[in-house]
């Protein structure tokens, strides 16, 4: 396969994963697609993994989108030339970070929506350019975005493809934080830092709750909550919480 065209680093507890194509803008392609998933496979099952970022090579791009000179090389349209990116990272059950290093376009912001917390550099810009190609998007947008911003907001990305800059981007909710360049991987970092510090079957609880939820009325949402609020009672995590506060001391989680 050559150069990997995805890096993945393990900081302790958190995996770095970062598109590793500047010279197309980290477009995705079927390599992409391939080595994210294998990527996302191998977190699955690594309990040492308690959060996951998710940013670009460069300061230019997050990711560009779908790599349009594959597409046509293969004679394919978007939806059927290459696989899903969304989807395996939709799938972890541990908490993820988009730390949007630069443009997110078409399947790249696809990306980022997949996942669980978004923050941008001040130099970002966002679109879903798919209409102008006489394509429509297919790796999650009409259904992420819409629950992240509104139907309305959702309605006029998609409908114009325009883009938008990154404070207007925090300001619908796309994205939580907007900071300078040099300050983006400090904030992801210590983010993801805070994090996994947490017991990790609470943050999974929790990410399962407020997920699921969207699809829920209000009785079953909070009946889903109680559910999984009681169970972790039954776990060993919750009693080395109870045992760290008595003992004024940080908890030692191990996800049991």
């Amino acid at each position: 396969m050559g150069d990997k065209a995805v890096i993945y680093q393990k900081l302790k507890s958190v995996g770095m994963v970062r598109l590793n194509r500047p010279g197309t803008n980290n477009a995705i392609d079927e390599q992409v697609a391939q080595e994210l998933a294998e990527i996302c496979r191998d977190i699955s099952i690594d309990e040492k993994i308690k959060v996951v970022i998710f940013t670009g090579a460069g300061e230019k791009s997050f990711s560009a989108g779908s790599d349009l000179n594959k597409i046509k090389s293969t004679g394919k349209g978007e939806d059927d030339g290459l696989s899903s990116v969304a989807a395996p990272v939709a799938a972890l059950k541990c908490p993820t970070i988009a730390a949007i290093n630069g443009d997110a376009s078409g399947q790249g912001l696809e990306l980022a929506l997949a996942c669980d917390i978004r923050i941008a550099s001040d130099k970002a810009r966002f679109s879903l350019p798919h209409i102008a190609a006489g394509l429509m998007p297919w790796d999650g947008a009409t259904q992420r975005l819409l629950r992240i911003v509104g139907i309305t907001r959702a309605m006029e990305m998609v409908l114009t493809g325009e883009s938008i800059d990154a404070r207007e981007a925090q300001r619908i909710g796309l994205v939580s934080k907007v900071v300078p360049q040099k300050e983006l991987m400090p904030l992801a970092k210590n983010m993801a830092q805070t994090i996994a510090s947490q017991s990790p079957l609470a943050l999974s609880f929790a990410k399962e709750a407020i997920n699921k939820g969207l699809d829920l009325t209000m009785e079953q949402g909070l009946r889903l909550e109680a559910d999984l609020y009681f169970l972790l009672h039954t776990t060993k995590d919750r009693t080395e919480g109870i045992k760290a506060f008595r003992e004024k001391r940080p908890p030692k989680f191990r996800g049991k």
